[in-house]
Formats: structure tokens, sequence, C-alpha cells
């Protein structure tokens, strides 16, 4: 019994401390974003590069912040007698009935919330899976072509990559796609083979050594662990797209200079956008960003000024959100420290939750005779809320409708006692009236 009751004190701390970590997310999700779009509105004629790294940063204090909470809530709850208390929780698991609000109207439903948040984030998971399989059999599957093979190893000297770097030919796909980060492949859409000038199709290639030379790749499966886990908060999607838009403004900047064309690589982006409305093998536009967009930047390169004093300008900007989002946290961990303080005093009897049961029938003979009266029950309730022991204080003068009243109310999912805030074992009485109406 007590190793069956110390598991389930260990998972109910896991819920809500996952739970906690979930809620806070969404107020910390938005202090990154509105310090990140902050910091890339100072550096919007910067170098792409800058903004790049300001984007990936917000996106990883998106993933480093709940798991420094996650562990610091765990961590509050994990004493050596399994005694201790989260931010507004009475204990492991233990809904802080005494709390209102929407936080406690979530709070109550925590174990609901994670189970949501698991099967999602398991489904998306799923799908990344997913991809990288069908990656890893294109690869193995589809033919080379040995003249444009020669081409790209070439051209991927010329960059200064030394790698090996395969390339494979694929129907159905929208646009060239870099795959791999120990052994990159690049993946060229089979209409491009047939159907662009080999100069521009070049172009694109350059691009995709730009990704290689960069190690774009992990950087991008990071972005989607970050999707999968936070996938409930739009800040990680706008994050993610904006490290996108820059990604490939970086690769596009990396062709051009090792072409010495940058009007070729923009000729072979309206190229790939004019075969992508071709036919339907090619209906999804190229990822990455707006294509139209870069190609304006490409042939009308704005000035910029150096990245180095749109970082300065920055500086104020990142300290603001800073102290915005410690003190939004202090707030938040005053409150849960009242909250729990006040929830680690509580003393009460167990209450039945009686919406977790269904209700007594009356016994139909009883109601031909018209038989009315009210039964006392007692329930013996342990931490966990369930009934181990029952039996019947005052019979309402009749066995079948004593009978009744015990059997439903049986059922019934308890809060447990409380006692200086630890959840006990105790005997709790419940009375239910019959009445004819």
């Amino acid at each position: 019994m007590s190793a069956a009751m110390g598991t389930s004190t260990l998972v109910g701390s896991l819920v809500a401390s996952l739970g906690w970590t979930l809620l806070h997310f969404v107020w910390q999700g938005i202090v990154v974003a509105l310090a990140t779009a902050e910091l890339l509105v100072l550096l919007r004629r910067a170098r792409p590069e800058l903004r790049y790294a300001v984007a990936c940063l917000g996106l990883l204090c998106c993933l480093v912040w709940p798991i420094l909470n996650f562990a610091a809530l765990l961590a509050s709850n994990g004493s050596a007698d399994g005694g201790g208390h989260l931010p507004g929780l009475g204990g492991a698991g233990t809904p802080a009935l005494e709390s209102n609000g929407l936080v406690a109207w979530l709070q109550l439903r925590f174990g609901w919330i994670v189970a949501l948040w698991a099967a999602c984030v398991g489904t998306l998971g799923m799908r990344m899976a997913l991809g990288l399989a069908w990656l890893r059999h294109v690869v193995r599957t589809q033919p080379g072509d040995p003249a444009w093979q020669a081409r790209l190893s070439a051209l991927a000297a010329r960059c200064g990559i030394a790698r090996d770097i395969r390339l494979r030919v694929v129907d159905r796909l929208a646009s060239p796609v870099t795959a791999g980060w120990w052994r990159p492949v690049v993946l060229v859409p089979a209409a491009l083979v047939t159907g662009m000038p080999s100069h521009l199709l070049e172009a694109l290639l350059a691009h995709e050594l730009g990704h290689i030379k960069r190690h774009d790749y992990l950087v991008n499966l990071l972005q989607n662990v970050a999707e999968a886990l936070l996938f409930y908060h739009p800040a990680v999607w706008w994050l993610s797209r904006r490290i996108r838009v820059e990604r490939e403004q970086i690769a596009d900047g990396f062709a051009a200079r090792h072409l010495g064309e940058p009007r070729r690589l923009a000729l072979a982006l309206s190229e790939l956008e004019r075969l992508q409305f071709s036919g339907q093998h090619l209906a999804q536009a190229a990822s990455g960003g707006d294509l139209a967009d870069r190609i304006r930047r490409l042939l009308h390169p704005a000035p910029r000024p150096t990245g180095w004093t749109g970082l300065t300008a920055a500086i104020p900007v990142l300290c603001l959100a800073l102290v915005w989002a410690a003190t939004a946290h202090a707030l938040t961990s005053r409150d849960a420290l009242v909250a729990g303080q006040r929830t680690a005093n509580a003393t009460r009897s167990a209450l039945a939750d009686f919406g977790s049961c269904a209700k007594p029938q009356y016994p139909q003979a009883d109601i031909d005779a018209g038989h009315q009266g009210t039964v006392t029950l007692s329930f013996l309730v342990d931490p966990r809320g369930t009934v181990t022991d029952s039996k019947v204080l005052r019979s309402s003068g009749f066995a079948s409708m004593d009978e009744a009243a015990h059997g439903a109310l049986r059922r019934c999912r308890f809060h447990p006692a409380l006692h200086q805030g630890r959840p006990v074992t105790e005997w709790t009485s419940v009375q239910y009236v019959w009445t004819l109406e």
C-alpha cells in the first residue's frame, strides 16, 4: 500500500508541476515574444545574421524558461517526506479548493490538461518521426543524377565545403530541400531538373549549400521540437517563422556572394515561382518566406547600418523586458506562496464530489408505498479521495432505501480531509434525504 501511495504521490507531483509549467508559459511566452519583436524592429535594417540570432535566442528562451520552471516546481515538491508543497497546492497533486477564479478552475483540471498536452505532443512527435522516416526512405531509394552530382560537388568546393554532399532527384517535391547534418543530402524536384535552365538550377543549389554551410538542419530540428512541445502558444510559431524567413535571406546572400550574380539567383527564384503554379505536382509554395520579397531584396538590397549600432539601441528594450519578466515572476511567486501557505495551514473534513457519482435510484416499491426518510452514511476516505470502507450510521427506516443510497454514494469521489494542509484518512458522514415530490 505504501509503495502504491508513493507512486501516486510522485505522479501527482509530476502532473501538478507540469500543469503549472504549461500555465506559466502563457505569460512567459508573451514576454519573450514582445522582447524579441522590439529587438527585431530595432534591427530591421541590420544584417539578417543578427536578426536570425535574435530570433533563435528568443525561441531558445521559450524552451529553457519552462524547463527551468518545471525543475524548480518539481524540486519544491520533492522533500524527503513527500510533504513539500507546490505553489497553490495543498500536497502532491491535491487541488487547493480554497482558491478562486480561472487559475483555480484550471488547477483542478491539471490532469486533463496534461493528458491533452501529452496527446498533442505525441501526435506532433509522430509526425516528425514520419517525416524523418520519409527522408531516410527517399535518400535510400530515389536515384541521383551523375551530371548534377558532379556540378554540386564542384560548387560545394568553390563555396569552401569539404564534406561529401549527396544529390537525389525526387518527384512531387515543391522546391529543393536540404536534409541531414553529418552526411547532408540535397533533394531536387524532378520538375526542376527537366524544366529549369541549368544555370538557374545551379543558383538554387548554391542557396541550399548555404544551409549546409551554416548547419541549418540542426536548428530546424530544434524548431520542430519547440513547436511540438509548446504548440499551444502563438509566440512559438511566430518566432519559428521569423527564424525561417531570416534563414532564407542568409542563404540567399551566401549564394549571391559565391555566384557573384545576385540577379541569377533572383531569376532562379522567379522561375521557381512560375513552375510552382504551372502544374499540380508543384502546387505548394516554397517554404522559408515569400519568394517575391526575397527576389526584391536580391535585386534592390536596402542600405543597412552596422549590426552593432542596432544592437546597442536594442539593449534598453531588452533590459526593460527582463525587468518586466522578473516583476511578473515575483508577483506570481508571491501570490502562489500566499496561496500555498493558506492551503498548508488548512484543516477540513472530507468532502464528497456529488458530480462524480450517479444519483441514487428511488426503489419503485418504496415509491408505491409512499415511503420517505433520511439516511445517514459514513465513509472512510483515504488521502487520494478513495472510499475504503463505509457503513450506515442512521437508517431511514426502510432497508431498500438505505441500500440504494449506500450503493450509489459509495462510488462517489471525495476531496480528502486536510490536516495542516496535508491529506489524511478520515471518516466523514453524508446524509441523503428521500422525498416524494
